[in-house]
């Protein structure tokens, strides 16, 4: 079982990654055009939006009558749905750094590849806010919203892929 999760993981993880690619969201201009609506707007990236929105509904639907997912004991989901400080903030936050850089985390891991300098001081001030929100957080109850339980890195991984994900 844990080599088919394995498995499963590092095939939606390149499928993702693929489709980033394909729909050039590890291009900063192409996420600032689209956002700049009384400017120079691209609207294509509604296109991935749309799909992700598309596939994400017939998958919940398959899914909803399942006692447990295919590859695992039980569904992880959020323990509070309460909208909060914490959790618009940290909606601002992400929306900022997202509009200013036109990077988001999954795109650019993705963007990686391309070496670019930009792609690398993102990656490393993302990881310096993880870490610095980890430090910050420390001993505290787990954010409102965390996925707890047996396996809170896959939940989190999970809901990495299966959410926004920037597309």
């Amino acid at each position: 079982m844990r080599a088919a999760k394995s498995l499963a993981g590092f095939a939606a993880g390149i499928i993702f990654a693929i489709g980033l690619g394909i729909s050039e969201m590890t291009r900063p201009d192409k996420i600032k055009n689209f956002l700049d609506i009384a400017g120079n707007w691209d609207p294509s990236l509604l296109f991935v939006m749309g799909g992700a929105v598309g596939v994400s509904f017939i998958v919940f639907r398959l899914t909803r009558g399942r006692a447990k997912p295919m590859l695992g004991d039980n569904f992880l989901e959020p323990s509070r749905t309460q909208i909060d400080g914490r959790l618009v903030g940290g909606a601002v936050l992400f929306g900022a750094g997202w509009g200013l850089s036109g990077f988001c985390p999954g795109p650019a891991v993705t963007a990686l590849a391309t070496g670019l300098p930009q792609v690398l001081v993102f990656v490393m001030g993302m990881g310096l806010g993880m870490i610095g929100y980890r430090l910050v957080t420390q001993g505290s109850a787990a954010p409102a919203g965390a996925v707890t339980g047996q396996s809170a890195t896959a939940g989190a991984s999970a809901a990495a892929v299966t959410e926004d994900t920037c597309g």
